[in-house]
């Protein structure tokens, strides 16, 4: 029996049966290339679904978390920690944002955004005024409640009840919008400027504007859902930043842990102080590793790392518009979305892609790219000709 044959066989006695995993078990990997038991080479342009924002094992990144280790991993929230405060600072002062709550994941973020957003309408203007907007083709999460944020059917099936209070309205449609929120039970709007799952999508900045003064105007909160387009993926560290906009409240997860979990949910100045002790906690949230590694993250991506990002997507959508099957490329920075000729399957792609040494994503029919930020060009290079390789062959 094989190396591989080993894992798997040991996965499906013992592992829950909830992953459609390829047949592929991977032992190490150094920057955008791993390996897998048997040796194979791949390009990763998936990078653990947006989490390994540096890559496989990044050097200064393992310094920063085993320093840490080795003084001190954890310790609970009932007591101050260094790393903690310092991400917090970092991402105060480069979003214009108040404070920060540390969670474990994108989920538990936007569990956050949820209750910060109803306690403070709950404050301002008394009960019956909980309800959010989302919208449709939206993905917040796989709990029961931002299951229920999520627009699209398909997540939904089998999870019945889910938790009430939500609302869906088509994404870019202003007329929609403006209709639900006469609804005076409205107290907040929640959006992915980029969605993700629902096949990196990209709103119109139009809509975003208009959205953001309707919402003003009845002092209904913004929430931005950053927990795929955070850190650094879209060219900014934000994808707010490239809207222009100033959301009441922003979470993110994925990169900022570098491949630990970790999410945060940001408050403005409206929202800073709604949530006080007792309303909401986490026993790991803001572990001092997990964050000793984010200080690290958002310590590299300078203007000069940002660029570089736009550059690198740029340069990877340029290859893409000659490739065969390709129709053309959606989403901002090294979140790619490739629309493809009708008939191709982008399953069909990351499962021969595999063969040919390239990891990718799907995002319903689209194919998705979400290299690791410090890719180099060589890798870029190799990866590219894995998947035109692929894409002729289809």
């Amino acid at each position: 029996m094989s190396n591989f044959e080993k894992i798997q066989s040991k996965d499906k006695q013992y592992v829950a049966n909830t992953y459609g995993r390829f047949p592929v078990a991977i032992e190490k990997g150094k920057g955008a290339t791993c390996y897998d038991f048997d040796g194979k080479k791949y390009i990763d342009f998936s990078s653990g679904i947006g989490v390994n924002s540096l890559g496989f094992c990044d050097e200064g990144w393992i310094d920063a978390v085993t320093k840490q280790l080795t003084t001190l991993q954890h310790i609970s929230n009932l007591y101050y920690t260094s790393p903690c405060g310092e991400v917090a600072e970092i991402l105060c002062e480069r979003t214009g944002m108040k404070k920060v709550f540390f969670s474990n994941s994108g989920a538990e973020s936007n569990e956050g955004a949820i209750k910060c957003a109803r306690k403070y309408s709950f404050s301002k203007y008394g009960e019956g005024r909980s309800k959010i907007l989302t919208l449709n083709n939206s993905f917040h999460g796989r709990t029961v409640t931002t299951l229920a944020a999520t627009g699209q059917d398909v997540f939904h099936n089998f999870f019945f009840p889910f938790t009430e209070g939500f609302e869906f309205t088509p994404a870019n449609d202003i007329d929609a919008l403006k209709k639900a929120l006469e609804d005076s039970s409205v107290c907040a709007l929640m959006m992915e400027l980029i969605q993700g799952e629902g096949g990196v999508m990209p709103l119109d900045k139009e809509f975003v504007f208009e959205a953001v003064k309707l919402c003003r105007e009845k002092d209904i909160l913004i929430i931005i859902d950053e927990v795929q387009t955070g850190v650094g993926r879209t060219g900014k560290l934000f994808a707010f930043q490239k809207y222009g906009i100033e959301p009441d409240i922003v979470t993110t997860a994925k990169g900022i842990g570098g491949g630990l979990p970790l999410g945060c949910v940001m408050f403005s100045e409206k929202t800073e102080n709604v949530l006080v002790a007792g309303d909401h906690a986490t026993t790991f949230g803001g572990n001092p590793v997990a964050t000793a590694g984010a200080k690290y993250i958002l310590e590299k991506m300078n203007d000069s790392f940002l660029e570089d990002v736009e550059r690198k997507g740029e340069y990877i959508r340029q290859r893409l518009s000659k490739m065969p099957c390709v129709v053309g490329c959606d989403g901002m920075g090294m979140m790619i979305g490739v629309r493809l000729e009708e008939g191709v399957k982008a399953a069909d792609i990351v499962k021969k892609g595999i063969e040919n040494g390239v990891l990718a994503l799907t995002a319903k029919v689209k194919l998705r790219l979400l290299p690791s930020l410090t890719i180099s060009y060589e890798e870029i290079d190799e990866g590219l000709s894995a998947l035109e390789k692929t894409l002729s062959e289809i």
